[in-house]
């Protein structure tokens, strides 16, 4: 792989798909669609398997000056990896997704997913301040598009409510990132993480970002848009909304807000916690009583983000590790329970549960995937979301046991509407003929649900191979932010000497300078997970 420039490669593939979708017959562009999703797939696999856990911490590396003060600069960390993988794992899906529901303006829905899958890609890959603003939010064009143009009856006001409020917070980070160049004298990303900006400072900086990634996540009360959107937008769009989109508000706080302002990020820790188990607790009771499906997941998703925001401010490398595994997880079962959605939508054209009833009968296999999904969201042991829940809530308690507690009851509720769902759709008696004579799983939707319920079984089976990559760059921000940690925290003895914790922080901060000065991720990161261990213990 040296000298390969994989990530410009993977960008361009779909980019390439995307202008040939546009002059092309409709069979053919959804042919375009599929194989170049699927090259960047393999692209993605290869990736993966190509990535060193023990090697430096920025693999991948791709630079090249374009004008004065900007550069074309990717690279990845184990965190970038998996967001990326999940990116390229969920595209084809939704291309098969597609296929049969998509009538109109084939070509261009074709290219505006294949553009969407650049700009994802190139959020997570970018190394360069400004050009992770440029992905970050161009991304909002082809989900306006798709939502507008191919959404549901009040698709236009869905797609002006998605575009306006994204791109509200956004500018408050554009203002921020000028600032932040100018006193670092860099746009170079992994040097602005080892940067110490002045801690009056950082209290507005951080609020500017917290502006548009707490929109992106998004957190409540500025949840609002995503019920619309998801139940307006077509199949796919919900899919790569929930599984991918979202994900990158949790990217930017772990980007960003975590490792460039970590004193500021301790100080609204309250705020992020306050805020976050609102959105556990009020958006399960408001999905306990939804009629429309994709609405009842489309608040289940507002929920689950908020167990990944509490997550990372729990300020440990538990809460950290959960609530990436949770982003990870999510992603998954989210798109796997909107594709549901979506089979028996194509079926019998509506989302009303009451509408259906007895599925189980005369659509087994479909009942059988939706169950395993079903558990899979609820946390089920052996399923992918129950490995972040976990280890989430086990960073949450050494936080602050109250806040744990409060988010265990919204997994308590998680469990109440899912299986609630579940079982109005697929148990009791068949009332409606049409539903009863609808037909099980073909082998287009064989192919969609298969791949992710794998996904699914193998994230929940062996959580380490997605643990692996992530859990050095994990242990060197949770370094980053020890000196940091609200006072207090429970990962100290009660009733330790002040001066024991001011010579832990020291030393988090000798690990986060070894990180900074570019120490390889065996060596720099090395000690840093023992001596989270052993903190953790007490």
């Amino acid at each position: 792989m040296d000298g390969f420039p994989i990530l410009s490669v993977m960008l361009a593939v779909p980019l390439l798909g995307a202008v040939a979708c546009l002059f092309v017959d409709a069979k053919t562009a959804r042919m375009v669609a599929l194989l170049a999703t699927l090259v960047d797939l393999a692209l993605g696999i290869l990736l993966w398997l190509n990535y060193d856990i023990g090697g430096a911490q920025w693999q991948f590396t791709e630079k090249a000056a374009i004008f004065a003060g900007f550069q074309w600069a990717l690279g990845i960390d184990g965190i970038a990896l998996m967001l990326i993988v999940l990116s390229v794992f969920l595209m084809p899906i939704c291309i098969l997704a597609s296929w049969d529901s998509i009538t109109k303006r084939v070509g261009e829905y074709m290219a505006a997913f294949l553009l969407m899958e650049v700009l994802m890609i190139g959020v997570f890959a970018a190394q360069d301040l400004f050009l992770f603003y440029i992905f970050f939010e161009a991304g909002l064009i082809p989900m306006y598009l798709i939502i507008g143009i191919w959404g549901g009856d009040n698709r236009i006001y869905a797609s002006y409510k998605f575009f306006l409020y994204t791109l509200l917070g956004s500018v408050l980070m554009l203002i921020a990132m000028l600032w932040m160049v100018n006193e670092a004298g860099t746009t170079d990303i992994p040097t602005l993480m080892a940067y110490d900006f002045p801690p009056h400072a950082q209290t507005w900086l951080f609020l500017a970002f917290f502006a548009s990634f707490a929109v992106k996540m998004p957190m409540w009360p500025v949840h609002t848009w995503l019920p619309d959107a998801h139940v307006q937008a077509p199949t796919a769009g919900s899919v790569i909304l929930a599984g991918v989109l979202l994900k990158m508000g949790g990217y930017g706080f772990i980007r960003f807000s975590l490792p460039m302002f970590p004193e500021a990020s301790a100080q609204f820790v309250w705020l992020i916690w306050g805020l976050s188990m609102a959105a556990v607790v009020l958006t399960s009771l408001i999905a306990l009583v939804q009629h429309d499906m994709k609405k009842l997941i489309a608040y289940s998703s507002v929920a689950h983000m908020a167990i990944v925001t509490i997550g990372l401010f729990a300020f440990n490398v538990q809460g950290l590790e959960g609530a990436m595994m949770v982003m990870l997880g999510h992603g998954l079962v989210s798109g796997a329970l909107f594709l549901c959605v979506g089979v028996i939508y194509d079926r019998l054209h509506t989302r009303e549960i009451d509408r259906y009833g007895g599925l189980a009968i005369n659509m087994k296999y479909y009942a059988l995937f939706f169950m395993l999904f079903t558990m899979a969201s609820v946390g089920l042991p052996g399923t992918s979301n129950f490995v972040g829940e976990f280890l989430s809530l086990a960073g949450i308690y050494q936080a602050n046991s109250w806040v744990a507690f409060v988010a265990t009851t919204g997994i308590i509720l998680g469990a109440a509407y899912m299986l609630y769902l579940y079982r109005r759709v697929a148990f009791g008696d068949q009332k409606n003929a049409d539903a009863a004579a609808m037909p099980d799983l073909n082998l287009r939707e064989w192919l969609m649900l298969a791949p992710l319920a794998l996904a699914v079984l193998w994230m929940g089976v062996y959580p380490e191979s997605f643990l692996a990559p992530m859990r050095a760059d994990i242990a060197a921000l949770d370094a980053r932010l020890a000196r940091a940690k609200p006072e207090g925290d429970a990962h100290l003895k009660m009733g330790e000497p002040r001066e024991a914790a001011a010579n832990a922080i020291g030393h988090g901060e000798g690990h986060g300078a070894g990180e900074g000065e570019g120490a390889g991720h065996g060596e720099g990161h090395g000690a840093a997970p023992a001596d989270a261990a052993e903190g953790e213990a007490h």
